[in-house]
């Protein structure tokens, strides 16, 4: 019931957001022949308009996968294409202060509906002639894009100093991305159907005395918390896969911190910029030497760049699977 109502909610969102466009594109398509039509003439002009959108957001959607989240090339263009050769068809001498064009509907010919089509035909070849150009100069010298780190991180961040424009909304998808590889560092455990043999005794002889880390006492649990930048994150959940951690817990948090050398400008002003956008990355070992975690997230995430990231280690008294009822280390196995 309650995803029904929500889905409901969407689609009564989407249905106001499609009437406001439709209404929009109704305004741009009535620009050109706003002098020289009559009342029939521009509610007809109107009518199609909306049609228009909705065939225009499809087609751009599902079948040329451009996209347009609000609507721009539909409205402007497709319905500016549109209210120009509505004057050809709905012109007429009726309309107050039109004394000489009437168009197809209304007995004047193909001649305006003619010279609308070559003006249209102009038009589009002089916008894609300097904007080819323009855009050529603009990637000649500062470059078309933003670099990847700045458009994961938001412009918001970069280029206004502000947290975000868009309070609530997801900054990052990581979606499909929390799948670990197995590999030979890998321990996912035993399974319940697999039978231990053990291995036939043997002289004892005697071992070499463990070299045990400061940062790391044998049998006990440790979590390490990373906070980096979001671009980082797919090195990091790499380095981590490959020395053999089979889960961890991914949070987008925003972070603020007294950064000498890091003062964020916009126009030359120097703006406070209290709140970053960042990934914290959760991870719970156990037979991984922390030390080992540690250097392979050092290594992942170093730039030698302010904002790189910090990483701390808590100790954790216990761990248990709930589905199981396994604790601590057997708890940590993946094996189903």
């Amino acid at each position: 019931m309650e995803n029904q109502r929500e889905a409901n909610h969407y689609s009564c969102h989407c249905l106001q957001v499609m009437a406001l466009i439709a209404a929009l594109a109704g305004l741009v398509a009535i620009t050109a022949g706003c002098d020289v039509t009559d009342c029939l003439g521009a509610v007809i002009i109107g009518g199609v308009s909306g049609l228009l959108v909705c065939f225009g957001v499809w087609f751009l959607d599902y079948k040329l996968r451009v996209d347009d989240p609000v609507g721009a090339v539909v409205v402007h263009f497709l319905n500016g294409v549109w209210g120009t050769v509505a004057v050809g068809l709905f012109a007429t001498t009726s309309a107050p202060g039109n004394d000489s064009i009437n168009g197809l509907f209304y007995g004047g010919g193909v001649s305006q509906l003619t010279t609308q089509l070559i003006g249209i035909v102009g038009i589009c070849i002089w916008a894609a002639v300097t904007i080819t150009i323009t855009f050529a100069l603009i990637k000649a010298t500062v470059g078309l894009r933003v670099t990847e780190e700045e458009e994961i991180q938001g412009l918001d961040a970069c280029e206004h100093g502000l947290p975000s424009a868009y309070a609530g909304f997801s900054i990052m998808d990581v979606s499909n991305t929390m799948t670990m590889d197995v590999n030979e560092n890998t321990d996912l455990g035993i399974g319940e159907d697999v039978t231990v043999v053990p291995a036939p005794a043997a002289a004892p002889t005697p071992a070499p005395a463990p070299q045990v880390s400061a940062a790391m006492v044998p049998g006990t649990i440790y979590k390490v918390s990373i906070i980096s930048r979001l671009s980082h994150y797919d090195r990091l959940k790499k380095a981590m896969n490959e020395i053999g951690v089979t889960g961890m817990t991914v949070t987008q948090v925003m972070g603020c911190g007294i950064q000498k050398g890091a003062g964020e400008r916009y126009r030359g002003v120097e703006m406070d910029a209290t709140l970053l956008p960042k990934v914290k990355v959760e991870v719970l070992v156990g037979n991984i030497p922390v030390d080992t975690v540690i250097q392979a997230a050092k290594k992942a995430l170093y730039t030698g760049k302010i904002g790189d990231g910090k990483i701390s280690v808590y100790h954790v008294d216990k761990v248990v699977k709930v589905r199981t009822g396994e604790e601590n280390l057997a708890a940590l196995k993946d094996v189903e």
